[in-house]
């Protein structure tokens, strides 16, 4: 036994292999996150347990005060959880990372240091060009939510709100259906001998999918519009039970509107504006007290009678339907929209730290690359360097050439 421990030893003491350090140093980021002031926008990026768990990593976040009180998340929460209330939105603009909702505003710009980054919604069709410019003559690196891809390629912003306004439309429907609201007085669904309401929905989307799912749900009786046939065909497969479908047929989608009890319009446009599906012809010929939801109306709506409106006056009545036609249908459910926005954005902060700073996370993650339009100053975003005719430079090439 004593000749073991001695070989014991004697190998302990042989110089061991040294192992090559291959993780990049871990940063300890510095998060500011600002008070929305722009109109109705009642989310926050993060929880008070995201905060929690991104200062048990090791980084710092400062919070301005009554950012979070929209979504029913007091100061309180926050800095029990480890995080800086500031009442000066100067202080949270000293942070290295900024983390938002709405796109900065020009005095959110004049406010940011040099060399900052920004995650925050871009929002192309309001987008002004003296807003980039102030980006990026700041040498600011800006990422854009619309645009962030996950693993699986799929637009997890996009598809995590598509959810949220898909389900909470139809219960805005339900709202405006019943005497409450001045609706026909009906139940949204129906029950045992009496027939079910009917819901047209316009784009087979994730907005459509969850729309239908929901409608379904309660027993109404569902009709979709898209004039693809594969987006049909999957919402077919992803809801598993059969369901009205149909191509944009202008007879048939003008029938289905003049008998239907709810109509909701939810086709986007890639870029630009949404097609304007039905006519104020055929608005005209829908049953009294209908209503109409125009999900679309931040691209400029399907219904050729829609016009925008806000969370405190939601309707108007033209031909004798209520239109409810509001843009930001998730800032309604403001925790629930807060909550996937967080799922999203925390992981994300933390492979920042993990792996050394952004630019190491562009190099390994091609959906964190996708949503970045400015980097250190320069225009990475094709379409808007086109639309604002500025200098287009290609991000792998500007970051592989920092490496």
């Amino acid at each position: 036994m004593g000749g073991f421990s001695e070989v014991a030893k004697q190998a302990l003491m042989q110089p061991q292999e040294a192992l090559e350090e291959v993780k990049p140093k871990k940063n300890n980021l510095y998060i500011g996150i600002p008070k929305e002031t722009s109109f109705q926008e009642n989310r926050i990026a993060l929880t008070p347990l995201s905060v929690a768990l991104l200062v048990s990593n090791g980084h710092r976040v400062v919070i301005e005060a009554g950012a979070g009180l929209a979504a029913n998340f007091s100061d309180n929460n926050y800095s029990e959880q480890g995080a800086k209330i500031v009442y000066d939105t100067r202080e949270v603009y000293k942070a290295d990372i900024i983390i938002k909702i709405a796109p900065p505003t020009m005095e959110n710009i004049e406010m940011m240091k040099s060399h900052q980054i920004i995650f925050s919604a871009l929002q192309m069709s309001t987008m002004k060009k003296e807003f980039i410019l102030a980006l990026m003559a700041k040498k600011i690196t800006a990422l854009a939510f619309e645009y962030l891809r996950d693993d699986g390629n799929v637009l997890s912003v996009v598809r995590a709100m598509s959810e949220i306004v898909g389900a909470t439309s139809i219960l805005i429907a339900a709202e405006y259906l019943s005497n409450v609201f001045g609706g026909k007085g009906l139940m949204l669904g129906g029950v045992t001998g009496v027939p079910p309401t009917e819901i047209v929905i316009l784009g087979a989307g994730t907005v459509g999918e969850y729309a239908a799912r929901t409608a379904i749900g309660l027993g109404a009786e569902v009709k979709v519009f898209d004039s693809s046939l594969y987006k049909l065909r999957r919402l077919q497969n992803n809801i598993g039970s059969r369901l009205f479908t149909s191509v944009m047929q202008p007879m048939v989608l003008e029938k289905a509107i003049k008998t239907c009890d709810v109509a909701i319009g939810a086709i986007r446009a890639s870029n630009g504006r949404s097609p304007c599906i039905v006519s104020e012809e055929t608005v005209a010929k829908m049953k009294p007290n209908s209503v109409i939801i125009d999900v679309s109306i931040d691209q400029g709506g399907c219904f050729e009678t829609s016009e925008v409106t806000n969370h405190k006056n939601p309707v108007f009545r033209k031909h004798d339907v209520i239109h409810y036609c509001v843009p930001n249908i998730a800032s309604r459910v403001s925790r629930t929209a807060t909550y996937a926005l967080t799922n999203i954005f925390t992981p994300i902060l933390l492979d920042i730290g993990e792996m050394g700073g952004l630019m190491n996370l562009i190099w390994e993650k091609p959906g964190i690359r996708n949503s970045v339009y400015i980097y250190q100053g320069a225009m990475t975003n094709n379409d808007l360097a086109k639309r604002f005719d500025l200098i287009y430079k290609d991000l792998n090439l500007l970051v592989l050439s920092n490496r």
